[in-house]
């Protein structure tokens, strides 16, 4: 086709982007697929890395679990940034106005479930609070290397980078099955004690016993995520703003490339 400026300009943009958006997904789809097929060689790979945080990634349930998003995550973005970047080399509308749709759709969802958060905050807070205390009442188990899965390993991430233990409290761990059937004479797991190591309490009778002296067992992780957030909001928003202008953007080029594409073959006609 031959093109304004306008236009070169767009089709440009878009296949960069795109290709870079592709070959991303591919990699992230093949190293999904690589975890979900040979785990064993991931494992026997970070054990050669010296690291006792890393440990914690060679439980078969993890890296399981890892594969599933990172295949579910790449082949996502492999699909929409084929869309893209074929329907921008290619001039096809029906590839360009497939792929403005589709992040058209999804910037309309991001954008009313900020809405909806906002406009109902009471509604948003009990369902955020629901939602991750499903997690820990279907999923949250104990920390060892046996029983351990990405849940539970996310969690205790997040408790011991926070300084928080459960969603309001400790008590919410009460409500898990398989903590109840692997905790023993614990209280609380590990991450909610003040910790000198990645989950290695400073009181090793922490767990047994926690009190406000050795432990965080009575701060809630969701009041501590509020506060996170709220001190670090002008990044937040910059990169809301950021991701939904790049949407925009890529939208509107789609569409831009479409009408030159289709001025042009009415052109020739």
């Amino acid at each position: 086709m031959g093109c304004d400026c306008e236009s070169c300009i767009a089709k440009t943009l878009l296949s960069v982007f795109n290709f870079v958006f592709f070959v991303l997904g591919t990699v992230v789809l093949a190293v999904g697929a690589w975890l979900a097929a040979d785990k064993s060689s991931f494992i026997a790979l970070l054990k050669m890395v010296e690291s006792d945080q890393l440990e914690h990634f060679t439980q078969p349930a993890v890296i399981e679990q890892l594969a599933y998003c990172l295949i579910a995550i790449g082949a996502i973005m492999f699909f929409l940034s084929f869309l893209g970047y074929c329907g921008a080399i290619r001039e096809s509308q029906c590839l360009l106005t497939t792929y403005a749709l589709f992040l058209l759709v999804i910037l309309i969802l991001e954008v009313t479930a900020c809405g909806l958060a906002a406009a109902y905050k009471d509604r948003a807070k009990t369902e955020t609070k629901n939602y991750l205390q499903t997690t820990i009442s279907r999923y949250y188990s104990s920390n060892d290397r046996n029983q351990s899965d990405a849940v539970t390993l996310m969690w205790n991430y997040l408790m011991s980078e926070m300084k928080c233990c459960g969603v309001d409290d400790y008590r919410d761990f009460n409500l898990s099955d398989k903590w109840n059937e692997s905790k023993g004479t614990r209280v609380i797991p590990e991450a909610c004690c003040m910790q000198s190591a990645l989950f290695e309490p400073m009181d090793k009778n922490c767990p047994f016993s926690p009190s406000d002296s050795n432990s965080y067992y009575k701060q809630g992780c969701y009041n501590a995520l509020i506060d996170w957030i709220m001190f670090n909001r002008n990044l937040v928003i910059i990169v809301a703003i950021g991701v939904g202008l790049v949407q925009l953007l890529a939208i509107f080029l789609a569409f831009c490339l479409c009408k030159s594409i289709e001025k042009y073959r009415g052109m020739r006609l």
